[in-house]
């Protein structure tokens, strides 16, 4: 594994990203990559969109947001979705992306991150909670919120 970068997401790697692969099973956890690509253009101020690189290869793509002023507390600091390709994982990738978030989010002063998932044998679940994710609610759809504290 060549040294991991994170990098904005650009024209120069959205197509890479839109490319990713899922291993069977995961594509009923996430949606459509476009999905969180679109947060950038509807929510630039907000939005936290960034590509993980080994080397010049695009190997994962994170989505979040920052928005000390939307009305629900769990939205306000947030991991929306975070996809490493299927061929990569298992490599640290995603460990290295969720640092990066953190990083970030301590740069910006907050405090804590949230995340959202849909629970399941083949979900996300065990990832969130290795990295340190703490479930502490639910959605009106029985997704679990889970948030992970931001220490300085």
């Amino acid at each position: 594994m060549s040294e991991l970068r994170v990098v904005e997401l650009s024209a120069a790697t959205i197509v890479a990203v839109n490319n990713l692969s899922l291993k069977p099973g995961q594509e009923q956890f996430l949606a459509p990559v476009s999905y969180g690509i679109a947060a950038t253009v509807v929510n630039p101020q907000t939005s936290w969109q960034r590509v993980v690189l080994d080397g010049d290869e695009v190997v994962a793509f994170v989505s979040a947001s920052f928005d000390a002023d939307t009305p629900d507390e769990y939205f306000r600091s947030v991991l929306w979705r975070i996809n490493v390709d299927a061929d990569d994982q298992r490599r640290g990738i995603g460990s290295f992306a969720v640092k990066a978030l953190i990083d970030e989010a301590r740069a910006r002063g907050v405090d804590h991150v949230n995340v959202i998932y849909e629970a399941g044998e083949e979900g996300p679940e065990a990832f969130f909670r290795h990295m340190g994710f703490e479930p502490v609610g639910e959605t009106e759809y029985s997704e679990v919120i889970a948030q992970i504290r931001v220490t300085n």
